[in-house]
């Protein structure tokens, strides 16, 4: 028994000195880190900008899009009764953390890291307004120092988005000139700060043509800074083609594209295509028909061939879901293409921000008035035919003869095969299709083009684009509810009014005459 004389002192030793260290220290983890690579960080904040722009094809977005339609409530409806809307807050701390990080590490104050989070902060206050409208911008990210942060004007938020991408293309620029590139993580371009600069470009593009109903207004200076861009791509360069899209690639294993032949079962005929989308490309005679959709099988069995546009239906998003369902059962609207979407597990790339879209921008600039066509700018039919030759391209779209695959049985593996020779000179002699010059029509033409190369990307900015402009008509009715109303806006998070209620009342107030609405017009829109 001698020899255990010492232990029950040692413990009291043990105990006395354990209860020498400070809170702070015992609260400590030592199996969490508090530390990340800035390239892990940054590699997060990139796979957040994915679930931002919509998170793949055929979800919701995409069905306020009009570009396909649920027929079965179970799993989504087509209406458009909106509440509130997330914001990106979190994120935007996982920039401000990937900064630091880079920090850390001992970078320069202008390094990849701190360039890209210029453009990351406006790509995600950019999302949040458009969505809502004023927003804590100046006061927000200060953690403790600030928990109930003002709100900044719509107007002050793109004046500093515009700020951001200049001096995010200013610090590329210096970046590449020295050759100073210690990007990792990155999942859309390689680590190429040259393509990210030609991404930060023709998003300001895209930010600037969502503001033409403000271009009269002598602050955001909307048309001088579209044309700076479009006349100087040695200090502005933007997307050259198909291979500069920022887009997220899938894979066979853990990304896989959202239909493929795992869940076939569970909506292959629970959604068909919309009318807003496939009944303008068949108007149009447009080969994309064949690649995205299926012939409505009771026009097959009436006899009408399945490369005959006329064999191609959509439903109205605005019918009632139980008519639409019904119809749907009957075979009296057309399906998603089984071979492009649900027969391999990468049926397309999603595009985030791509090259066709920003053809159609610099169309819309040129046919606006804001470019002066030059040999340097070029004119505004030839933007309009690479978006659609680009588009086109996208899809596999060749000129000649193009095999097309429609189900020989409704389902993904047994295919019919067709050629289909396409010829785009054929294409464009259509009068709804060849450019009507700088008008009000071509403008409309224009925009067609560019809502049918969004299909299934790009999140909702087809949806933005229509709400800016009205093109094309989306289709309304009992089936997308809210009064048969497209809703405007999204209604602040409920932790805003929550944590944050001040401000925000005086936001909504300011805005909106205290009825945080989603049918109301924020300042953007007026």
């Amino acid at each position: 028994m001698k020899r255990h004389k010492y232990i029950l002192p040692l413990l009291a030793l043990l105990t006395l000195g354990s209860c020498e260290q400070s809170f702070d220290q015992l609260e400590q983890d030592p199996n969490r880190p508090t530390s990340a690579p800035a390239s892990l960080v940054f590699n997060g904040v990139l796979n957040d900008m994915y679930s931002v722009a919509g998170g793949g094809g055929w979800n919701d977005s995409q069905r306020y899009n009009q570009f396909y339609a649920s027929n079965y409530n179970y799993y989504s409806t087509n209406e458009y009764s909106w509440t509130t809307t997330g914001l990106n807050y979190t994120t935007l701390k996982n920039v401000v953390k990937m900064e630091e990080e880079a920090k850390k590490a001992g970078l320069p104050d202008v390094n990849a890291y701190s360039a890209l989070g210029k453009f990351f902060r406006a790509y995600f206050f950019e999302n949040m307004t458009k969505r809502v409208g004023d927003l804590p911008m100046t006061e927000a990210l200060l953690g403790l120092e600030n928990q109930t942060p003002k709100y900044n004007t719509q107007k002050e938020v793109y004046l500093q988005v515009l700020t951001w991408l200049d001096a995010a293309n200013t610090d590329l620029a210096s970046l590449i000139a020295k050759n100073d590139n210690i990007l990792a993580g990155d999942i859309y371009l390689g680590n190429s700060l040259s393509k990210w600069q030609k991404v930060v470009n023709t998003y300001k593009l895209r930010v600037l043509i969502s503001l033409s109903r403000k271009e009269a207004d002598t602050d955001l200076n909307v048309k001088t800074r579209f044309a700076e861009v479009v006349n100087n791509p040695s200090k502005y360069p933007v997307m050259a083609s198909l291979d500069d899209n920022l887009q997220y690639v899938y894979n066979n294993q853990f990304n896989k594209y959202n239909r493929n032949p795992d869940n076939f079962g569970q909506n292959a005929t629970r959604e068909n295509m919309a009318a807003t989308y496939l009944g303008t490309l068949t108007s149009l005679k447009d080969p994309r028909t064949f690649v995205v959709a299926e012939p409505a099988t009771t026009k097959v069995a009436a006899g009408i061939q399945p490369t005959d546009f006329a064999a191609f239906v959509g439903a109205s998003s605005g019918e009632d879901l139980a008519i639409m369902s019904s119809n749907a059962n009957q075979g009296l609207y057309s399906f998603q293409n089984r071979k492009h979407y649900y027969s391999t597990y990468t049926a397309e790339p999603y595009i985030i921000l791509g090259y066709p879209e920003l053809q159609f921008i610099l169309a819309e600039g040129v046919n606006r008035g804001w470019v002066t066509a030059s040999t340097s700018a070029g004119n505004a039919e030839t933007y309009y035919q690479n978006g659609i030759k680009a588009s086109w391209s996208f899809y596999g779209i060749t000129e000649g003869a193009n095999t097309v695959y429609f189900s020989a049985d409704g389902g993904y593996r047994n295919f019919n095969t067709y050629t289909v020779n396409v010829n785009f000179a054929n294409y464009y002699a259509q009068p709804a299709v060849k450019y009507a010059g700088n008008t009000a029509d071509g403008q409309k033409q224009i925009l067609t083009q560019k809502y049918l190369a969004f299909a299934q990307n790009s999140g909702l900015e087809a949806f933005y684009n229509q709400r800016r402009t009205g093109v094309p008509t989306f289709l309304i009715g009992p089936g997308t509810g809210n009064s048969q109303r497209i809703p405007l806006r999204w209604q602040y998070p409920a932790t805003e009014r929550s944590y944050n209620t001040a401000n925000n009342t005086a936001a909504v107030t300011s805005q909106y005459g205290g009825n945080d609405d989603i049918n109301v017009q924020m300042w953007l829109l007026k």
